[in-house]
């Protein structure tokens, strides 16, 4: 039988520029992994390197992971150029809703607008990322995004999976809210500095500059 994965699995292409060469030994190097074999990932908090450079650190041979400051900022930009497409699309189709309370007009986001944000920033993301791991926010900023096991580009399902956590909660509930929590999850988190979008997908943001 052949052990060649099917066609459209979704890995990483061997071709990627940025994919991972374990030395000849080694494995993945996935942090789900145990030194030994036994699947138990490293302790929540502790040195990625255990006091040296561990044989199974996921982030070996990576570039330094990215400074959550320069994350954010980098959001923001994205955020805006975004932004301007769906407040241009929804008063072209004129899906903006406007309440009138005696002397007061106020103005409330639709569905329809909700659903434009929705779709438009996760093809965003899902699109540029998968492609360079790179929105232009993180390109102008020197950052990208990797697989966490072996570096390389995200595929289009893992941009799918991250995209869809960090933008359906922003664009139909939470709006800022869930962004500040998904996103500045990263300026806590040990060892990888990952935000709840980047756990749900597996990836983390290095620095390429």
């Amino acid at each position: 039988m052949s052990s060649e994965p099917p066609p459209g699995s979704g890995g990483p292409p061997e071709d990627d520029l940025f994919r991972k060469q374990p030395p000849p030994g080694q494995g993945s190097g996935s942090p789900y992994d145990a030194p030994g074999g036994g699947g138990q990932p490293p302790p929540y908090g502790g040195d990625p390197y255990g006091g040296g450079q561990h044989p199974t650190d996921p982030l070996a041979g990576m570039p330094p992971l990215a400074d959550s400051g320069r994350r954010t900022l980098a959001r923001i930009i994205d955020l805006i150029l975004v932004g301007i497409v769906v407040w241009l699309l929804t008063w072209a189709f004129n899906v903006h809703e406007y309440d009138v309370n005696g002397n007061n007009l106020s103005y409330t986001k639709s569905f329809a607008q909700s659903l434009i944000a929705a779709v438009l920033y996760i093809g965003y993301d899902t699109y540029l990322i998968s492609r360079s791991g790179q929105t232009l926010g993180k390109k102008w900023l020197g950052m990208r995004v990797a697989n966490l096991d072996n570096g390389s580009t995200p595929s289009v399902q893992t941009t799918l999976i991250r995209s869809a956590v960090l933008w359906i909660p922003f664009a139909f509930c939470c709006a800022c809210i869930w962004t500040a929590i998904s996103g500045g999850w990263s300026y806590f988190d040990r060892p990888y500095k990952q935000g709840l979008h980047d756990k749900a997908a597996k990836t983390v943001v290095v620095s390429i500059s």
